[in-house]
């Protein structure tokens, strides 16, 4: 009998692959979303394509792309793909890496992309150990972030790097790469045969918060359930759904249950339900930058100016945290935590930007009024701009009453505040503006 070959013992079958890495896309052409910077013609996608793409920071949500752009970015220029992990290698192994890339270089004539996942969790002396090779050419970096590149990566760094902002997957895009890998039959499940309702589509479209990952991974685990020649339908993935995901897992419902929790804790003003899901979050095992995160999210949308100091509790917190570090980081992300719970709540400046920016869409040609208009030149004094702006420090009261809003919009309130916490002082003084024009103020009070 012949013995196995070392090949059929050690090495994976592609089909033994998750579905995800399967169905990695293989040119821009399969790549699903980013539309804003990878559409035909858009600057990013043409220096893609022309292999000439210099170094980027990808900062998007996980199961944007990030991973599968830095692989194509590599591929579109013949360039050696090198993945580096932040979370489990450090800086002997970026040495290792710049060795074979100028040896590389210079032997074969052929350039490196190194590609740094999760670059926010490089300390400051790791990233500064990546400026050299980057500077003489020896790798092109592409670093990918959950993480603002302003605050986590250095300036140095960033200052070498274009940074490219990814987006949250529609569900539409979602919806393409699911059908897709249902009908692959080479790399996907089409030998399967199996079909999928369009409602069980769309739900895991919508349930999958974005991540294409995600999405086929839940379409791996119910394509068994279905059958050969079955049907996928809600309930076969909601089944899917519960044996495939831990208690908590990362990418798993219990993940996003548990932040949901949370971020409802803080809204209702519990802090003793917000204290023990963040709790059961790290417990699970996640990353602390996420609940600071939601909670920064959550001062600005749920807290807003009811309370001012909220946002800089919240920002305050996160950065005692990057330098007290587990677990005495725990203290102040605690504080944070009955802060923003107990602060006075108010999503007005939410509904005021929202209106804005659907009166922004639906006027988008509304001149600037002439008064306000900037005015550098005595060609643009002369044709109106600036005329008739009264400089309202030269009022006794500080205020003039005169229009800032285009002719499109005159007399609009975007803004209304709430009647609890500092929103009832910005109450009288809108109040007490209204008077003033209401009256025709004027410079002098």
């Amino acid at each position: 009998m012949a013995e196995p070959s070392k090949r059929s013992l050690f090495e994976a079958r592609s089909d033994s692959k998750p579905l995800a890495a399967r169905m990695r896309p293989r040119t821009l052409d399969e790549y699903v979303g980013q539309e804003h910077v990878l559409a035909p013609g858009k600057p990013l996608r043409k220096s893609i394509e022309d292999g000439t793409l210099g170094s980027i920071v990808l900062w998007g949500p996980p199961g944007s792309g990030k991973t599968t752009l830095g692989h194509l970015i590599a591929s579109s220029g013949a360039r050696a793909f090198v993945p580096f992990s932040a979370v489990s290698e450090g800086v002997p192994r970026l040495r290792e890496i710049f060795a074979a890339a100028r040896e590389r270089l210079g032997h074969e004539q052929r350039r490196t992309v190194l590609f740094v996942d999760e670059i926010h969790r490089l300390n400051k002396a790791q990233q500064d150990s990546l400026l050299p090779a980057v500077e003489d050419g020896t790798v092109t970096l592409i670093g990918a972030t959950t993480e603002n590149p302003s605050f986590e990566i250095n300036s140095a760094v960033l200052s070498r790097c274009r940074v490219v902002v990814l987006k949250t997957l529609s569900v539409e895009a979602l919806s393409l790469v699911v059908q897709r890998a249902l009908n692959d039959v080479e790399r996907g499940l089409g030998k399967s045969r199996t079909t999928i309702d369009p409602e069980a589509l769309a739900w895991i479209a919508e349930q999958s918060d974005g991540d294409a990952r995600r999405a086929l991974t839940v379409l791996e685990a119910a394509v068994p359930a279905a059958g050969d020649d079955g049907r996928i339908t809600i309930e076969v993935v909601r089944e899917a759904m519960q044996l495939r995901f831990a208690r908590h897992d990362k990418s798993g419902d219990m993940h996003f249950d548990l932040l949901s929790a949370l971020h409802k804790s803080l809204r209702g003003s519990d802090p003793d339900g917000a204290l023990y899901w963040a709790a059961r979050l790290i417990e699970g095992g996640e990353d602390p930058m996420v609940i600071f995160r939601r909670s920064i999210a959550m001062a600005a949308e749920d807290i807003g100016l009811a309370d001012p100091q909220a946002l800089v509790m919240a920002v305050s917190a996160r950065e005692a945290f990057h330098v007290l570090g587990a677990p005495e980081g725990y203290l102040p992300l605690g504080q944070m935590l009955v802060y923003l719970a107990t602060a006075p709540k108010s999503n007005r400046v939410k509904q005021a930007l929202g209106a804005a920016f659907e009166a922004a869409q639906r006027t988008p040609g509304a001149a600037v009024p002439l008064h306000i208009r900037n005015a550098p030149t005595q060609l643009m004094k002369s044709l109106g701009h600036g005329q008739g702006y009264a400089y309202a420090h030269d009022s006794a009261t500080g205020y003039v009453a005169q229009e800032y809003l285009p002719d499109e919009l005159r007399g609009t309130r975007l803004y209304e505040p709430g009647p609890f916490g500092f929103e009832k002082e910005i109450a009288k003084r809108l109040e007490w503006w209204a008077k003033q024009r209401e009256s025709g103020g004027s410079p002098g009070g």
